[in-house]
C-alpha cells in the first residue's frame, strides 16, 4: 500500500533513457499499424520527406511518459488523467530522456499530479505531459 505523505511537491520521478533503433521502431509501427516510412525508412524520410533522419514516432514518446509513471506508481494507484504533446521531431540516433516530477499532492482526493517530459541529453524538451494518479486506499 502506498502511503499518501510518502510524497512531496517536487520530487522526482526515475529517468528512463531510450535509445530507439531501426529495429525498435520499425516493430513499434507494425504493432500500432503506422506505415508512415518516416519512422523506419531512412533513404525515404531524407530524400522525399526532407528530414534529416528517421522520425521517431509522437505517440512512442507519449508511451515513454506513461511508462514513467507507471513504473514509479506500480500496483499503488492508477492513472485518471494522462496529456502530453510533441513540441519539437525527434531523430535516430538521439538518445532521449523521459522522466518527471510531483507538481501537487491532494490528500483528500488520494491523488498526486505529477509533470512529465521527454528530452533530449541537452536539455531540449522534446514532449512535456502531465498526470495525475489516483493512491489506491
Amino acid at each position: 500500500m502506498v502511503n499518501m505523505y510518502d510524497f512531496q511537491v517536487g520530487m522526482s520521478l526515475p529517468e528512463r533513457r531510450h535509445e530507439p533503433s531501426n529495429v525498435s521502431l520499425f516493430l513499434y509501427n507494425a504493432a500500432i499499424w503506422n506505415a508512415h516510412r518516416i519512422h523506419y525508412d531512412e533513404s525515404y524520410t531524407t530524400k522525399v520527406e526532407k528530414h534529416p533522419g528517421v522520425v521517431v514516432d509522437g505517440p512512442l514518446q507519449g508511451d515513454w511518459l506513461t511508462q514513467v509513471v507507471l513504473n514509479w506508481i506500480g500496483d499503488g494507484g492508477n492513472i485518471v488523467e494522462f496529456e502530453y504533446s510533441n513540441r519539437r521531431a525527434s531523430y535516430l540516433g538521439e538518445t532521449l530522456i523521459s522522466g518527471g516530477k510531483i507538481e501537487a499532492v491532494r490528500p483528500d482526493e488520494g491523488e498526486v499530479e505529477v509533470s512529465l517530459f521527454v528530452k533530449t541529453e541537452q536539455g531540449d524538451v522534446t514532449a512535456p505531459g502531465r498526470a495525475v494518479v489516483r493512491l489506491h486506499r
